[in-house]
């Protein structure tokens, strides 16, 4: 189930939580273990070694499909998009240990989906909830995403203040809506910021001359994929030498924006667009195009072809 953008809305028919700036994953645990999976269906099991013990923390229930993000610190004991770059693309499950070792993990539970072979997504997020609190034992790398019922504005402005991605605000008597967005939950974030599909790259200056210096991004409207900007901001050495091995093995003659691209940098290069990155913004113009852009990191948990201006 996914949310829709909107204002933050007051009443006792809420409760709010954070918006943690990770990887949502949705966990099956039975007597085999533990399999985990983004939300494209991409398997994400050997990523996360330090999860695997979550079978352990089940109360005598045989069978239990658990929604949540996956999470990282930073140095400042925030949820860090950055310390999760660290993490979500390794697939080498020797490497994902030794990286567990420095740079664990949590996985922040929210939702109840599966109990014993029956579907839970009928019950009301109260209900879910109360569930979920009697299955689910605390853990070193778990835990329950936090309550908030009356606090709403005060919350709000703790995150602005920290800088954090923003918040979720849920109705109590919500059903599960299996990959629908709905209006009974909402995501209020402080700045702009979501996902973009990569159409292309833009040579750098200076530093950066002969290599990438901003990435084209683009959106799909319908059918149509539309230029809405680039991105240099955010993009460190590493950053910057992984997305050129990725637009080189995806590199293509015709730009696949609809619209035209205003040059950038001293050079344009087009790409397959299938790679999907996240971007905060200022501010949407009125040309469309993105304001202040900075990039967060890269998603191999979203479809581009999905990849939409959010309302």
């Amino acid at each position: 189930m996914k949310a829709v953008a909107g204002e933050l809305p007051y009443g006792d028919s809420w409760v709010y939580e954070l918006k943690w700036d990770g990887m949502r994953n949705v966990a099956f645990i039975d007597a085999d273990g533990v399999r985990l999976q983004t939300t494209n269906l991409l398997e994400s099991t050997a990523s996360f070694p330090e999860l695997a013990s979550l079978a352990e923390a089940l109360d005598g229930f045989d069978s239990v499909i658990l929604d949540g993000e996956v999470v990282a610190f930073g140095a400042n004991g925030q949820p860090s998009f950055a310390a999760m770059q660290d993490r979500m693309h390794v697939k080498d499950p020797h490497e994902a240990r030794r990286r567990a070792a420095t740079n664990p993990v949590h996985f922040v539970v929210f939702d109840l989906l599966h109990l014993n072979g029956m579907d839970m997504f009928e019950l009301a997020l109260s209900e879910r909830r109360k569930l979920l609190e009697q299955v689910l034992l605390p853990g070193e790398h778990w835990q329950l995403s936090s309550w908030h019922h009356d606090d709403a504005s005060e919350l709000f402005d703790t995150i602005i203040e920290r800088g954090m991605e923003g918040l979720m605000a849920k109705q109590l008597n919500s059903r599960y809506v299996p990959g629908k967005r709905a209006t009974t939950w909402r995501k209020i974030k402080p700045r702009g910021r979501q996902e973009f599909v990569v159409g292309g790259w833009a040579e750098g200056r200076d530093g950066r001359a002969g290599a990438i210096g901003s990435l084209l991004l683009g959106i799909y409207e319908g059918d149509d994929f539309v230029h809405v900007g680039s991105v240099g901001s955010g993009l460190d050495g590493a950053a910057l030498a992984e997305w050129m091995e990725i637009v080189t093995a995806s590199a293509q003659t015709e730009s696949p924006f609809i619209n035209p691209v205003p040059k950038v940098g001293r050079g344009m290069h087009w790409v397959t667009p299938t790679q999907v990155v996240e971007v905060a913004f200022g501010e949407w113009t009125h040309g469309g195009h993105l304001r202040h852009p900075s990039y967060l990191g890269r998603r191999i948990d979203k479809q581009a072809s999905e990849v939409t201006r959010n309302p």
